[in-house]
């Protein structure tokens, strides 16, 4: 028994609990309700006014909710109950929140959203009337949004986070190549719409602070990882298309494609670089980088050197917040398993019996403590049979999950397959270019041996030209040798002949002495006796041959001596035949040496031709590739030109379809802002004909051309809106005048850079014509200019001095006329009527008094601001310098000035009883006005500290109750004036009664259209004069700068 009771202690918790859980099917609506609150409070925390980033375990949170309960009921249940409309922080984060749940949210979230898609265009058309905060950012994210929702409706393959393997990207085009252009261009405007959310929010961002590390700059920057999700995944998808449909389609045909897509690839790749050296970001999310260059759809194997970026999601990158969440499904699994377990553990496995006598501890009977067995039965096997249908559905996650893995490892492998592709042409394009760098040093060095050569060929022909010099004059001593030796010879011949002679001469006289001796002997002998005789001639004969004898010794003397000098010219010749042997033999080595040279020389000269002919052949082969890299850096400058014109000449048809826009024509400008950008377009079109003549005059000038093309569309769009946004505001005539030099002057401008275009008439395009039209412009501008702005700047200083003082005058005259009025009301009324008037002129001359203190303040004040604002220059010089000021100030001493004179006049009128008292109101009021703008322009420059300022915002409220007083003055007296007319109806028939009444509402009528008119003429004389005003102080013109 104790065993028994302590068992029954024990069990008796749990069963109540059981039972209160479970009783009448109560315990799924705990759980729902238990679900609805949890998701509530977790939308509530992630959607919120505070401008911090959502964090990542509420967003989380809403995610397995959807999955929780497939779909988003419960989501906009609760989002239906925020202020979206009212709040733009919270729209924006609702925004970010509802991109989540549309990426990894359950598939049925799109379903249920896309009944909400009229209140998103609703409310993104009611925050794109904001411009500044977060009024713009909400509106294209909206715009996002429902793109996204679109887009995903008409595609039903994609999921919601658009991750796809190629087969299933083939499939969803179903083998159409209408089909696969339809979804390409549905994917160019899903991508546009989020390269303008990327844009717009980089651009509503101060990026020369660090705005990332910043709690407002995240709750700005957070939504665009979605974005750039997104984006990756809408590039790869895209390139991939367009390959497949250049190998189906033409070229020109896809022309709008690749033009699309270029513009797109240059957006991207710039916010990818932009964002990747954002602190925030690097520790969340590792963004690509696109290549540098986009892909070549007209070559088929360039898709294999396409590269899809991945963007990665580090482990470390949740936000710190978060909080590990298991699997729901395994969670409810194991609660389930648990209770059945605990139960099973309490209550046996079955009830047949009962052990612990629920009959008497809980006051039931048999029959029902059966039924309720039975129903917890039920229960139970309803919940197993869920247990098994959630089973069921994770085993199916978990082979989709895995067939994702399967597919994602082979899209990995692919990507390193790539990766290796792109590593190996690296490696080869690498390589090619060191051959290219050897090849160029190669050349090089050709050059400098080419160089070497001539300059060695050029010495050589210099010492060549030396030694030819040398050898001519070695001919030359040579000549002159031979002639030396020509003539010794012959004065060794005539030397010998004259020997010869000599030696004939003695032969001579010995044989003439021998013959002598042989007849002197005969004689002798034969004539003895003529001996005198013969002595005497003997004599003779012996003085004879005494004589002969010394001539014969002179002779021999004089062979001697020639003999002597034919010895010493032979010993002479010698040494001239051992000379020219000497110089022979040199001349013989000087020509060998000359020969040696000449063939050393030739076979240089042909070395040289040889390496020549290579090096000219080089020459040729580089200038061809010279010409044709010239040539095409000429066609893809001329690509470019043509790209900034197509660019140029889009922005300028975007200008004049925005003429017709309807609304733009809500848009009003200033004539002075039209001419400044019509003086600013003009500029840019003589700059831009200077860098056109530049241009034709040398192709490769193109850099100064592109950036004037850029500026003379921004300029001229710039300039079609303006005069668009003037013609609003201007009259009928010009206006309609204005409006067609717009388009005109759009028209030209398109013609212009249509023939930029075009390389047959590029040098034929000619802008003179828009140049005229920018010049008509301008003159209808010029017309429309106020009058009043044609004031010199020197005259303002003056003008200000008098017109305040014509303004104290008007005071001054207008309190004596006052006066005056009092004085003869005095004097010829009486009783209530003399009250009346006393009270009203009274009033008004307090009015007069403390507008004449708040001038005479006013003045101090200006003056005050003139003394410390002008610094060296004078006052005249300040006024110049701040021309609109100084027009505010006297606009608003004008009005004065004419308020205090009008008041006066209605005051008299008042008095003779020939006016009304609601005008004497209304001009008090206006004369209040036109103080208050006399204050507020002389408090825009004045020093927030100063006494003068204070004594002017003193005299401006007593200005304010004197008003005030006049007001009431002048009601009581109308109040007290007029007579109430006893309506007594008793005397009238039911006929005249009736006929009253109509007359009475035909009164009615009349007085309410007429005063409805009035009410309309009333408003369309305000914004007549705010638009004169604006224009005469350059409102517009400071809110454009």
């Amino acid at each position: 028994m104790d065993r028994v009771s302590s068992s029954m202690k024990q069990v008796s918790n749990p069963l109540p609990k059981v039972l209160s859980r479970r009783a009448g099917g109560g315990g799924l609506e705990a759980e729902r309700e238990s679900f609805e609150r949890a998701q509530t409070v977790s939308i509530n925390k992630a959607i919120n006014a505070q401008e911090v980033a959502v964090k990542e375990k509420h967003a989380r949170t809403c995610i397995l909710g959807t999955h929780h309960e497939k779909g988003a009921q419960t989501f906009w249940s609760v989002v239906n109950r925020l202020p979206l409309s009212g709040n733009a922080v919270l729209c924006w984060k609702f925004c970010h929140v509802f991109h989540k749940l549309l990426r990894d949210g359950h598939s049925n979230v799109l379903k249920d959203s896309m009944r909400y898609k009229n209140e998103l265009s609703d409310m993104s058309r009611m925050w794109g009337h904001l411009s500044e905060g977060y009024g713009q950012l909400c509106s294209i994210y909206l715009k996002l949004l429902r793109t996204k929702m679109e887009f995903h409706t008409k595609n039903p393959r994609f999921p919601g986070n658009l991750q796809m393997s190629d087969r299933q990207l083939d499939e969803a085009g179903e083998n159409d190549v209408n089909n696969f252009f339809q979804l390409t261009v549905e994917m160019f405007d899903y991508l546009e719409c989020e390269l303008n959310l990327f844009q717009t929010v980089f651009s509503s961002l101060d990026m020369s602070r660090s705005v990332s590390v910043t709690a407002a700059g995240q709750c700005r920057l957070a939504p665009l990882i979605q974005v750039i999700l997104d984006c990756s995944h809408l590039y790869d998808y895209t390139v991939k298309l367009l390959f497949k449909l250049h190998s189906c389609l033409p070229a020109d045909t896809l022309q709008g494609h690749r033009d699309r897509f270029l513009e797109q690839f240059r957006k991207l790749k710039d916010l990818f670089y932009r964002s990747s050296n954002l602190q925030y970001f690097k520790r969340l999310i590792q963004i690509p980088q696109l290549p540098e260059n986009p892909p070549n759809f007209l070559r088929a194997s360039a898709l294999s050197e396409h590269i899809s970026p991945v963007v990665v999601i580090p482990a470390e990158a949740s936000s710190p917040d978060s909080e590990p969440i298991t699997d729901l499904v395994e969670m409810d699994t194991a609660s389930q398993s648990l209770f059945d377990n605990k139960f099973d553990d309490i209550f046996g496995s079955s009830f047949s019996s009962d052990p612990f006598n629920f009959n008497s501890q809980n006051g039931m009977n048999k029959d029902d403590k059966d039924r309720l067995i039975e129903q917890l039965y039920g229960e139970i096997a309803a919940l197993k049979e869920e247990l098994e249908n959630f089973k069921a559905e994770s085993a199916r996650g978990v082979v989709q999950l895995r067939g994702r893995t399967s597919e994602l490892e082979a899209e990995l492998a692919e990507q390193r397959h790539l990766k290796q592709q792109a590593q190996d042409e690296s490696e080869f394009l690498r390589a090619e270019l060191e051959e290219l760098k050897k090849q160029r040093e190669d050349t090089e060095k050709a050059q400098r041996s080419l160089t070497e050569i001539e300059r060695r060929a050029q010495a050589n022909e210099q010492r060549y030209s030396k030694l030819k010099e040398k050898y001519s004059e070695l001919v030359q001593n040579h000549a002159d040798l031979l002639r030396k030796n020509a003539e010794v010879t012959k004065q060794v011949t005539a030397a010998r002949q004259a020997q010869g002679d000599v030696e004939r001469e003695k032969k001579e006289l010995e044989d003439s002495f021998q013959r002598v001796s042989e007849q002197a002997q005969r004689k002798s002998q034969e004539q003895a006796e003529v001996l005198d005789t013969l002595k005497r001639e003997l004599a003779a004969s012996r003085q004879d041959l005494q004589v002969l004898q010394g001539t014969l010794e002179s002779s021999t003397q004089a062979g001697a001596e020639q003999s002597t000098r034919i010895a010493g010219l032979e010993q002479e010749r010698d040494s001239l035949s051992q000379a020219v042997e000497r110089h022979g033999e040199e001349m013989a080595a000087l020509q060998a040496e000359l020969q040696q040279l000449r063939d050393t020389l030739s076979r240089e000269q042909e070395s040289s031709k040889m390496e020549l002919e290579m090096l000219q052949t080089q020459l040729k082969d580089k200038e061809s590739g010279e010409r044709a890299l010239q040539q095409r850096l000429d066609e893809e400058q001329f690509a470019l030109l043509q790209g900034t014109a197509q660019e140029a000449e889009q922005m300028v048809q975007d200008a004049l379809s925005r003429l017709e826009d309807p609304a733009h024509i809500s848009c009003t400008g200033s004539a002075d802002c039209l001419l400044s950008r019509t003086l600013a377009a003009s500029e840019c079109v003589e700059r831009l004909r200077d860098a056109h003549s530049k241009y034709l005059s040398n192709r490769t000038a193109v850099g100064s051309l592109l950036p004037c093309l850029a500026l003379f569309a921004h300029l001229v769009s710039d300039t079609l809106l303006q005069g668009s946004a003037t013609s609003h505001v201007a009259p009928m005539e010009p206006a309609d005048r204005l409006l067609e030099m717009c388009k005109q002057c759009g028209s030209e401008a398109v013609s212009y850079l249509s023939t930029l275009q075009d390389p047959a008439t590029v040098e034929g395009a000619d802008c003179s014509l828009v140049t005229t039209c920018l010049g008509r412009i301008s003159a209808i501008g010029e017309e429309l200019r106020p009058r009043g702005l044609d004031i010199k700047q020197e005259e303002l200083g003056d003008l200000v001095d008098k017109e305040m003082a014509a303004t104290a005058a008007a005071i001054e005259t207008a309190a004596a006329r006052i006066e005056e009025m009092l004085s003869k009301a005095r004097a010829g009324d009486t009783g209530v009527k003399l009250e009346v008037n006393e009270r009203i002129l009274g009033s008004c001359t307090g009015l007069m008094q403390a507008i004449h203190i708040l001038v005479l303040a006013s003045k101090d004040l200006q003056r005050e601001i003139v003394e410390s604002g002008r610094g060296a220059a004078s006052p005249k010089e300040f006024y110049a310098k701040n021309s609109r000021w100084t027009e505010g100030l006297i606009s608003a001493s004008k009005a004065v000035g004419w308020g205090a004179t009008v008041m006066v006049d209605a005051a008299d009128l008042v008095v003779q009883g020939k006016g009304t008292f609601e005008e004497l109101m209304v001009c008090s009021r206006e004369i209040a006005a036109s103080t208050a703008q006399l204050v507020a322009a002389s408090k825009v420059k004045a020093d927030k500290d100063s006494t003068n300022l204070c004594k002017l915002q003193q005299a401006s409220r007593g200005v304010n109750q004197a008003t005030a007083s006049v007001v009431a003055s002048t009601k009581a007296g109308k109040s007290q004036v007029e007579e109430k007319d006893s309506m007594d109806f008793s005397s009238m028939t039911l006929t005249q009664i009736k006929r009253q009444e109509m007359d009475s509402q035909v009164r009615v009528l009349e007085l309410e259209n007429q005063l409805q008119k009035e009410r309309q003429k009333l408003g369309e004389l305000r914004k007549k004069h705010y638009e004169l005003a604006g224009v005469a102080e350059g409102w517009e013109e400071d809110a454009a700068d």
